[in-house]
């Protein structure tokens, strides 16, 4: 019941977000590749969900072991911009993650068999290889400075339903969600349409990662 593991990397965003088989690097490599968002950009605000029990499966996932939110070097980049385009605005970044080892995605995939969602696998909201492997995608939202709140994005981050696909608001909502999308295009992101939340970055040279996040 797995998504297809034969999808082209370089495709618009709102295919399926699993990648094609790609070489697991090991840790010497990560090191050399990922980068800490907040080493370009100390302002943006990391908080990694499945580095704790505040996520759709209610635990701390496998490979997971700190607040940090790493992407490969242009991907991280680019993001610094974003940040620095939408400040100018009244907004700064919210991190709900970035790049994810392998084994946190085999967790999501043993989460759907155990709690007979299938479902989740067959529509494209959980994929067993993710771009968040290869430290190529983020999961963002925007927060208004001046308050320091979170801004409308009219569904919880990781809700599994056609409420979160990106063009489905309206009214404020849906400005919200365009501004967020608009910002990120201009730096190179492309969002995935079923999630308002989440864009990927090309790269390259895409290889997978399953180094912890410390």
């Amino acid at each position: 019941m797995l998504l297809s593991g034969c999808i082209p990397f370089r495709q618009p965003a709102a295919t399926p977000v699993n990648t094609v088989e790609l070489p697991t690097l090991d840790d010497a490599a990560a090191d050399s590749l990922l980068v800490d968002v907040q080493r370009l950009d100390s302002t943006l605000i990391v908080d990694m969900r499945y580095a704790t029990t505040n996520n759709f499966t209610g635990a701390v996932l496998p490979g997971y072991e700190g607040n940090r939110a790493y992407l490969r070097a242009e991907a991280a980049t680019a993001l610094a911009l974003v940040n620095a385009d939408i400040k100018s605005q009244g907004y700064t970044l919210r991190v709900f993650d970035a790049y994810r080892p392998v084994r946190a995605s085999e967790a999501m995939v043993e989460w759907t068999q155990r709690t007979n969602r299938p479902d989740l696998l067959r529509d494209g909201y959980i994929a067993s290889r993710s771009r968040h492997n290869l430290g190529a995608a983020v999961d963002v939202t925007l927060v208004n400075i001046a308050s320091g709140t979170d801004v409308d994005m009219g569904t919880r981050y990781d809700l599994f339903s056609y409420a979160a696909h990106t063009a489905n608001a309206r009214g404020r909502v849906a400005r919200n969600r365009q501004l967020l999308k608009r910002a990120m295009e201009r730096q190179g992101f492309e969002n995935y349409d079923k999630e308002w939340w989440h864009f990927s970055y090309s790269l390259d040279d895409p290889a997978r990662f399953d180094k912890v996040v410390r």
